[in-house]
């Protein structure tokens, strides 16, 4: 028996059954061009008020079920043995001129040490259940290793395209858990480019961000751990942000709440860009798009085309979002100061996040006793390089000779 979920068009609002494997709206997919976001993009829509009915008889029902009915596969049991989700939230009260509520949420917990688990997961489970064996993906590595790390515990086969220079870190995650890796000279639009190509011609699934749309259902449950994990409800949540695609997703989840009235507000995103790849925030009003070459150390955000840029910019509009850019040196201002006052230690794209926070701080826009969440989305030791030439390395001593007292 199929489930029950329908596919609907950021774009056209053309509407899909999903008795198939769509990734685009074959309407809108005509329409692209090399070189240009992704239109077509689709969004995956639930019986909500079928679900509503239910929950007025079992009100805790979707958190006893893992929120199986609003998510496009049959069984959790389809979900790798792998932890995914369910990672820590850390609070703290930060006092000062505007006190308010720090809540970090941190998906280095995962199992391959990012928030990409999420998407990695739900995409492998659903080709579990359709009899799928090869899952292919373009990524700057982070994407990459985390779908080379949950089909090795489903057994299953990836192949991964990345950038020639993207970080050594992330590919040693990738051929140490027996992924295909394919490196392709060029940036992360020519691997993405050629993934879509071999997709079409060898027939492979394909967990690309936004092509695949269930890799914004799989972001989307950090929104369900939040609504879980928190007594009071966030006001504010900043999210690193590059093709746009977990932004996306943290609205879709909060947005499918908001549908079954279990929340009465979404939480207002700030989309936090470097200030060398912003080309969403960049592009939020009018028809004309501008977007230029991406140049920041922080390359899991390092982005030239926004692929979900559609959506995501749909999103920030409707329910006031706000876009703040920040440079490279906040970055590593940034992960530093997570890594010394909470002993977190972030790569550049999730650090990114917090330097968001700060320079909104030094604007003056907190609100007193603000519910603050800061998405971090990876693990330090993905990226050292571009922390490395910030550390001041002491030098070695000569045990025999040094003075003690000089420690």
């Amino acid at each position: 028996m199929a489930k029950e979920y329908i596919y609907k068009c950021v774009n056209c609002g053309s509407e899909y059954t999903n008795q198939e494997i769509l990734y685009l709206c074959p309407l809108c997919a005509k329409e692209n061009k090399e070189g240009q976001p992704l239109k077509g993009v689709l969004k995956v829509l639930y019986p909500y008020i079928e679900i509503k009915n239910r929950l007025e008889i079992q009100p805790d029902y979707l958190i006893k079920s893992d929120y199986i009915d609003l998510l496009p596969i049959h069984t959790v049991d389809s979900f790798p043995p792998l932890l995914v989700g369910k990672t820590p939230l850390y609070t703290y009260k930060q006092e000062g001129n505007i006190p308010f509520f720090l809540h970090l949420k941190v998906e280095s917990s995962n199992p391959t040490f990012s928030f990409k688990d999420r998407a990695s997961a739900l995409v492998s489970a659903f080709a579990k259940e359709k009899g799928i064996q090869t899952i292919i993906a373009a990524s700057t590595g982070n994407a990459g290793s985390s779908l080379a790390g949950i089909c090795a515990s489903q057994k299953q086969k990836a192949i991964i395209l990345v950038p020639e220079k993207a970080p050594k870190a992330k590919l040693t995650q990738v051929l140490m858990y027996g992924a295909k890796l394919i490196p392709v000279k060029g940036n992360y639009d020519d691997a993405y480019d050629l993934s879509l190509k071999l997709t079409e011609q060898k027939g492979w699934y394909n967990r690309n961000t936004a092509f695949n749309p269930l890799t914004i259902e799989g972001k989307k449950t950090v929104a369900f751990e939040l609504f879980e994990q928190m007594d009071v409800f966030p006001d504010k949540v900043f999210v690193p942000v590059g093709d746009g695609v977990i932004l996306a997703g943290v609205y879709k989840g909060f947005e499918d709440l908001l549908e079954l009235s279990l929340i009465d507000k979404i939480p207002q995103i700030i989309a936090v860009q470097a200030e060398g790849s912003s080309n969403l925030i960049d592009n939020l009003i009018g028809e004309e798009h501008h977007f230029n070459s991406a140049s920041t150390l922080a390359d899991s955000i390092s982005v030239d085309i926004p692929r979900n840029f559609y959506m995501a910019r749909d999103y920030i509009n409707r329910f006031q979002g706000l876009g703040i850019k920040v440079s490279d040196a906040e970055i590593i201002d940034a992960s530093q100061y997570l890594a010394n006052q909470f002993g977190l230690f972030v790569e550049p794209a999730a650090a990114a996040a917090y330097a968001g926070l700060i320079k909104y701080q030094i604007e003056d826009q907190i609100v007193k006793d603000e519910q603050i969440v800061i998405l971090l989305t990876g693990n330090g030791l993905k990226d050292i390089d571009s922390v490395f030439k910030s550390l001041d390395f002491p030098k070695p001593i000569d045990p025999n000779s040094f003075d003690l007292d000089m420690i």
